[in-house]
């Protein structure tokens, strides 16, 4: 061999060193999104009646956040704000999608097309709810592969929606369990290069679908409605076991983020999509600016690089896209435009500092701005009446959340001073935001395909 060729061989062997390097230093990242759970509906939140034996390995693995919130108290929304790292509020998509026309607009750039860009294998599988026009869908905001649904709502037993891609696929057993299975194939074929997967069940949403064998493990629960949403939660954890089961087997698990939210909280008041669900001790559920709408179960396990134990401080949804963006890579800059920050420093204890010195909330004529241990919040009295239909917002009320985690003592007149800054904060923060694009009614457009569904 001359020498003149050992250059070319050293760059060669540079090449492949580098490759390996760089993804080895590349962690997978999974987010994984429940569906209108109830705050206390796992076992690492004190749920009682549900074996969630899974989703609790996953949080004593990781981080939970005892204050873990979402932009919004509804799917389509807080779905958008966690996909893009930027309050919804900020273009336009404040309230579920109506039709085939609305959706996530195309002006924003999705976790996906950034970690895409950096060679990720993108995926994302369940329900998409954010856009059923062809340039909304998920192969043309950044992933791959698409397994799911489009719209906010599905029979758990019927095919008929459910894509591969663009195209129908041609049978389905129950969503829960095909979506598990999905991403565990994922996770199979790409074990060789670093992965982002969406993993978006539709449970525990609406309708109440459940299989008979999972039904029989809890005759003993009177409620049916919680009987039947029992059911479905486990079979979510067996799903979730099933994925991480799989990360371990190809040897990524100590090298794989992993984050785990629902959606908004349970439905728990008449007009919503009510399932069953729980959000013991807060008040209110989906649809309203109370804890109990916007306050989740909400967890971020990556053993490499975090030890496992509880966070207090406030954050939202929005800071793990910024955490998972910084993890792969990605640099971040300020035309992005990003509301969300990298919780690592955080619960490192490298900073000690509040991740925000604020989180806000507009959902309509509701609102909510939560500083410190205290709360600000204006909301749809149909959380008092709980006739079912929408009511006058209340006047804004004000709660140290610390003392009162389930919203009884106002404390507005007590503190007038407190309610008068945190009302200006709020009206700062809402004067950069823009109308909606569509909506103005809280009207719930997540409902379940067309067709009755089919125990099995």
């Amino acid at each position: 061999m001359t020498h003149r060729f050992l250059p070319i061989i050293y760059a060669i062997l540079f090449s492949l060193f580098f490759a390996k390097e760089s993804r080895a230093q590349k962690p997978n990242i999974l987010f994984i999104v429940g569906d209108d759970m109830g705050y206390s509906d796992t076992g690492f939140q004190n749920c009682k009646d549900i074996p969630t034996p899974n989703l609790d390995a996953l949080a004593a693995s990781g981080v939970v956040f005892t204050n873990g919130y979402v932009t919004g108290p509804y799917c389509s929304p807080t779905r958008a704000g966690l996909l893009t790292g930027r309050y919804q509020q900020r273009f336009g998509h404040e309230f579920n999608p109506g039709g085939n026309i609305q959706g996530l607009p195309l002006t924003e750039t999705t976790i996906a097309n950034r970690l895409k860009e950096l060679g990720y294998e993108t995926g994302a599988v369940g329900k998409w709810h954010l856009g059923a026009q062809p340039a909304m869908q998920p192969q043309k905001r950044g992933f791959n592969e698409f397994y799911g649904f489009l719209g906010g709502g599905h029979s758990y037993f019927k095919n008929s929606g459910i894509l591969r891609g663009t195209e129908q696929v041609d049978e389905l057993d129950y969503t829960t369990d095909a979506f598990g299975r999905e991403a565990v194939s994922f996770i199979e074929r790409h074990q060789k290069n670093p992965w982002f997967l969406y993993l978006a069940f539709n449970a525990v949403h609406t309708p109440m679908d459940a299989t008979d064998d999972r039904l029989a493990k809890f005759t003993h629960i009177q409620d049916k409605r919680r009987q039947t949403y029992d059911a479905m939660m486990l079979a979510m954890d067996e799903a979730i076991g099933k994925v991480l089961k799989k990360v371990a087997e190809v040897g990524q698990e100590k090298n794989t983020l992993i984050i785990f939210i629902s959606d908004n909280g349970g439905p728990t008041m008449k007009g919503t999509t009510m399932n069953g669900s729980s959000n013991f001790p807060l008040r209110g559920g989906k649809r309203t600016t109370l804890e109990g709408g916007i306050r989740v179960p909400f967890v971020l396990s990556w053993p490499s690089h975090v030890k496992p134990g509880k966070y207090n401080l406030p954050v939202i949804q929005m800071d793990l896209n910024t955490t998972a963006l910084v993890a792969g890579g990605v640099k971040i800059k300020s035309t992005m435009k990003l509301d969300g920050v990298n919780l690592i420093p955080f619960i490192s204890g490298e900073n000690s500092h509040a991740p925000h010195e604020a989180l806000y909330w507009r959902f309509g004529e509701q609102m909510a701005i939560r500083k410190g241990d205290f709360k600000l919040v204006r909301y749809d009295t149909n959380a008092d009446t709980n006739t079912g239909k929408p009511q006058p917002v209340t006047a804004v009320k004000l709660y140290n959340l610390k003392e009162d985690i389930g919203e009884t003592n106002d404390l507005a007149s007590a503190m007038p001073g407190k309610l008068k800054e945190m009302q200006r904060q709020w009206y700062t923060w809402n004067a950069t935001l823009v109308k909606p694009l569509w909506g103005g009614e809280p009207g719930d457009n997540d409902g379940p395909e067309p067709g009755a569904s089919k125990r099995k």
